[in-house]
């Protein structure tokens, strides 16, 4: 189940300014702005519609440019949203798995009640289904322009969202959290990636996006291209192959051994069989990544736990792990 990655990556995304990532080593010395040449005629994303869910919960229709289409975000307004209306507020985006949407952790999570302890905008935009959080090799769709260069300028645009951000993601949530910091410098100031695969280049995750786009009926070429004729979109794409861009970043890497336990009880034996396949190949690849990522000086820390299937139970008790982590870096 491990989710697998696929749609979207464009064929100018090769550089995405990492150089400037990689040259430099301090945490926030230039704040990220968008850059305009990345929105379609220079088009600015619109909330086209409004869902009042609960009393601080709403889900959004926001009209996107580069999609082409309305995207739903489903965002938790700060406890103090009404009582502080000039105020700016810390934010935390949240990035669902690829066989899941946008209402995936509030469904799964009591990240909503976690959030009450904290002034801070949850946003938890879509990301399409096995989208892969990429601008497609082939042209369309383009996920990372969307939440990237459209979705953050709207919502300090329109929710007071402040510059202080978070991002957090699970499965392949993970990999484009991880990708959409290394890409983008000065975005975030944590990123923590739940049971995700991080290097591209390691036969298991190459076997498991054989299978996966085979299964949806998809050309993984319309994604990254060619692997090998392409090779550089690919390691755009991969966040093992460029530690340096992570400078300035707290990153925060989980995994599940595999082995199932009692979080695991009640749920059938194949789907916990689906959940282990899930989450065996992870530990290795993420061991490696936080050793690389150390070596060039970026600030990492590591939960490999036992017993740990790839399943919303455990990402729910590594969400509350690392909650205050996540709130004390974005100063709420």
């Amino acid at each position: 189940m491990w989710v697998t990655f696929l749609k979207y990556a464009k064929k100018n995304l090769v550089c995405l300014g990492l150089a400037t990532a990689l040259l430099s080593t301090d945490a926030h010395a230039a704040e990220w702005k968008p850059d305009a040449s990345r929105r379609p005629h220079h088009a600015e994303a619109r909330v086209t519609g409004v869902k009042v869910i609960d009393k601080r919960m709403r889900d959004l229709m926001v009209s996107s440019p580069a999609m082409g289409m309305s995207i739903p975000v489903r965002v938790i307004l700060p406890v103090h949203w009404r009582e502080k209306p000039k105020a700016t507020f810390p934010v935390v985006y949240m990035f669902h798995g690829g066989d899941d949407d946008y209402t995936s952790w509030t469904r799964e999570t009591d990240v909503e009640a976690l959030a009450e302890h904290s002034d801070v905008l949850v946003v938890m935009p879509d990301a399409g289904r096995n989208g892969y959080y990429s601008d497609w090799f082939a042209g369309a769709p383009r996920w990372e322009t969307f939440h990237t260069h459209e979705l953050v300028p709207l919502m300090q645009k329109k929710f007071r969202a402040s510059h202080s951000r978070a991002v957090v993601g699970l499965s392949m949530g993970g990999f484009g959290a991880l990708n959409y910091a290394a890409h983008n410098r000065g975005m975030f100031r944590y990123v923590a990636s739940m049971s995700s695969y991080v290097d591209l280049n390691d036969p298991a995750v190459r076997l498991e996006l054989a299978l996966g786009t085979a299964k949806e009926g998809i050309d993984i070429k319309d994604v990254w291209g060619d692997s090998v004729k392409n090779a550089e979109v690919w390691q755009a794409h991969n966040p093992a192959a460029m530690p340096s861009a992570f400078r300035g970043i707290h990153v925060h890497l989980s995994a599940g051994t595999s082995e199932p336990g009692p979080l695991d009880k009640g749920r059938s034996s194949g789907v916990v069989l689906v959940s282990q396949l899930g989450e065996a190949p992870l530990p290795g690849q993420i061991k490696r990544f936080a050793r690389s990522l150390k070596s060039e000086g970026v600030d990492v820390t590591t939960h490999l736990y036992t017993p740990g299937t790839h399943s919303w139970p455990y990402w729910q008790a590594e969400l509350h792990s690392i909650w205050p982590s996540v709130m004390k870096s974005i100063g709420s």
